[in-house]
């Protein structure tokens, strides 16, 4: 969990915010103010607010980028997924750190593929041991994996269609407007680093 803790700038945090838009490939970048008690930064699933991660997982540098999105819906829980375009990292999503290690845990234990996490237990997965990417299985037990994982995002209150997609293009840092990469965000307009922090 402490993989994924960020650091408050004081009481109230104003942040950049990757919101996502319905079976679209497009982002907003958008804004949120984050309130802070104890020195870090949390999800504010309030204002459908969820953190976000992305864990370089080819050369082990050990580089990670955090950040928030919104959009899912998703009321409690973590999602990780090794389909990440295009340099298919570790991605994360979630509304507690907990959840987030837990899903991202899971993945490193089979090799990469898809979770979902809801009160510290696994709730969907999609196996992807060949690189992250694929799985040796039939197609009809990856599809009804696939089916199971789908059924979990829905549990956490996600209405998005294809949400897997949706999630999967967080870190295409080639598509406006904002995108979270494992070196940090990334602004597609300009091509340029920014903070997480805004005035």
């Amino acid at each position: 969990p402490a993989d994924f803790e960020i650091k408050a700038r004081g009481q109230q945090n104003r942040v950049r915010v990757i919101q996502v838009i319905p079976a679209k490939t497009s982002t907003i970048d958008s804004r949120a103010v984050l309130s802070s008690d104890d020195g870090k930064l949390h999800a504010d699933v309030a204002q459908d607010v969820l953190k976000a991660a992305v864990f370089e997982r080819h050369h082990r540098t050990g580089t990670k980028g955090l950040g928030f999105v919104k959009g899912f819906g998703i009321k409690n829980g973590a999602l990780a997924q090794t389909v990440a375009h295009d340099a298919h990292n570790l991605l994360v999503v979630g509304s507690n750190d907990e959840d987030m290690a837990l899903a991202a845990n899971t993945l490193i234990e089979y090799g990469g593929g898809m979770v979902a996490v809801q009160d510290g237990k696994v709730s969907g997965l999609v196996k992807l041991p060949v690189a992250g990417l694929i799985s040796p299985e039939p197609a009809e037990k990856v599809a009804s994996d696939v089916a199971e994982l789908g059924k979990a995002w829905t549990q956490m209150g996600c209405l998005l269609p294809s949400p897997f997609m949706t999630m999967a293009l967080i870190p295409l840092a080639c598509l406006p407007e904002t995108r979270l990469t494992n070196r940090g965000l990334v602004d597609c307009r300009t091509f340029e680093f920014v903070d997480l922090f805004t005035d």
